[in-house]
């Protein structure tokens, strides 16, 4: 190579050649030299502007969730990263590989405490307290090997999202072209083959096993798949483990089935998952439980320690306990299993009028679609209401539970995605966090359809105050704007419907039209049944 380039030529070249197409984001003052060589790259790197921060962050993180390859964004330093900040602390809760791509003031007065354009007392330090890793890049030469090293740190192990800023002057410095390092994912930790032998061991001598999946095993979904069906066992899962084995798999029971059937479970298997709905959920063990876990992270052998703890990713971890077992046999059980779902569904649409409008959702959803939550009415309910058959394709904020997640990440979906259907499902409250994204949606043509549930107030607060504080409201009811022609204001074509059926009917439609959708449904405030019952149950009698 010959020649020279700037720092944030550098960088856009290591961006192309880790894989990412996508940027997301808003130029700025700090930017503008990396700006404008995302404008050169702009044959490999689609730039797709906000009109938020929070919304490059979000659509950054609906890329990686949806995909698992890393989305990418860009805004200014101090405000811009602050604005995008509830994006990454839900990357970090959520294990997504989300790069923040940011600036900072010119070098010699950071930390001089001067009082310059957007000037955060320590940024890097308030954004390694949002990421698995933040680097700063200080001279041209740095620029290849710290977004190596970042891009390394978020795909190893545990993911999870990562930060690089660079100060004002230094976007622009040039320096030699060279070859620039490639970050790679570090290689998984060997299968410790005690560990292994131990775990087979318990569940040759269990009647009852259980199979909880989360995030971390969205690759294992055929390997967990035989284990269950090696053991006869059960396979459950809370939110981001949703799809991994499919809802309509003989072997799934969904997690409100599962509580039954934990009555009797003797020894549960963890698989990428943090173990929050058995033990922050329902909060009630078996007597005698045996807890088996693989996980790639080994501090979550410190933080909830197993029975046995295998160090492994989900694959390779499950892989090995199913040779383990290689002539084990067991009557089959998926009778049972579907009895239970039976009897889960029958109590559980009770909540109404949630369920009614997301049996209509998924009855007009592609089996392929995707359906990205929001922290609302409907959200809660489709945790243990909305069938889901793909890794991925429930896209959730995971312990976050922001408000304005829905339609800012389904947005970073739908771009991921183009040829999918993508439904984002949002409360009245939640949309209008993000509801100037609509703009991005029409300039960029991404089709995503956005359903808001209308009931004029923060339900949940509205009821937790209803019923715990004897009505006296503060902050839960809400004025809102006509929200079909608001979205028409945008040139989105926008529908209000009153019932499941128009529901399903205006889906369909939507996902017929090469064009953003919006569809407002009007629910009654305070009408819905309370789904928390079901997400906390009452402890079993023993």
């Amino acid at each position: 190579m010959s020649g020279k380039e700037t720092t944030g030529q550098a960088m856009t070249r290591s961006l192309v050649a880790h894989g990412i197409d996508t940027v997301f984001g808003i130029p700025g003052a700090h930017m503008y030299d990396f700006n404008d060589a995302l404008y050169g790259a702009r044959d490999q790197l689609r730039f797709i502007h906000t009109r938020h921060e929070q919304g490059a962050g979000y659509m950054a993180y609906g890329y990686a969730k949806s995909t698992g390859r890393i989305g990418a964004y860009t805004v200014v330093p101090g405000p811009g990263v602050l604005n995008s900040g509830a994006a990454l602390c839900t990357a970090y809760g959520a294990n997504a590989p989300v790069l923040c791509i940011t600036g900072n003031i010119m070098s010699h007065l950071i930390g001089q405490g001067r009082g310059q354009l957007h000037e955060l007392p320590d940024q890097l330090a308030t954004m390694r307290g949002l990421t698995k890793t933040a680097e700063r890049i200080n001279h041209p030469s740095e620029a290849g090997p710290v977004m190596a090293e970042v891009v390394s740190k978020m795909l190893s192990g545990r993911q999870g999202p990562g930060a690089i800023e660079a100060p004002w002057d230094v976007f622009g410095q040039s320096g030699p072209e060279v070859d620039l390092p490639l970050g790679k994912r570090a290689p998984h930790p060997a299968v410790n083959a005690d560990q292994i032998a131990a775990a087979a061991a318990l569940i040759a001598g269990a009647s009852n096993p259980m199979i909880m999946v989360g995030g971390g095993a969205a690759d294992a979904g055929a390997e967990i798949v035989a284990l269950a069906e090696l053991l006869q066992s059960p396979v459950t899962s809370h939110r981001s483990g949703k799809g991994i084995v499919a809802d309509d798999h003989p072997n799934y029971l969904n997690f409100v089935a599962a509580y039954e059937y934990w009555k009797k479970t003797d020894v549960l298997i963890g698989i990428g998952s943090r173990l929050e709905l058995q033990f922050m959920r329902w909060k009630w063990l078996p007597k005698n439980l045996k807890i088996i876990r693989i996980d790639i992270d080994p501090t979550e052998m410190v933080r909830l320690k197993p029975g046995v703890g295998i160090v492994a990713d989900a694959q390779t971890g499950t892989q090995a306990l199913i040779d383990a077992l290689a002539g084990f046999r067991r009557d089959d059980r998926t009778g049972e299993f579907a009895a239970l779902n039976k009897d889960a569904r029958s109590r559980f649409s009770e909540v109404q009028p949630q369920l009614a409008y997301l049996d209509a959702i998924r009855q007009a959803l592609p089996r392929d679609g995707f359906f990205v939550e929001e922290v609302s009415q409907m959200g809660f309910a489709a945790r243990f209401a909305f069938p889901v058959y793909g890794p991925r394709q429930y896209v959730t904020c995971g312990y976050q539970d922001n408000l304005g997640f829905g339609f800012n990440t389904a947005l970073g979906v739908k771009v991921a995605n183009p040829d999918k259907a993508v439904v984002s499902v949002s409360g009245d409250g939640g949309f209008m966090f993000g509801v100037q994204e609509l703009a991005t949606a029409v300039q960029h043509k991404i089709n995503v359809v956005a359903i808001v549930f209308n009931n004029s107030a923060y339900g949940n607060v509205l009821r937790d105050q209803k019923q715990a504080y004897q009505g006296r409201y503060l902050g839960s009811d809400l004025t809102n704007p006509d929200f079909v022609a608001l979205a028409e204001s945008f040139g989105i074509r926008a529908f209000k419907v009153i019932s499941p059926v128009e529901l399903k009917e205006t889906i369909e439609k939507a996902l017929s039209v090469d064009e953003p959708v919006l569809i407002e449904v009007p629910i009654e405030k305070g009408s819905e049944a309370s789904p928390w019952p079901f997400i906390h149950p009452a402890p079993h009698a023993e």
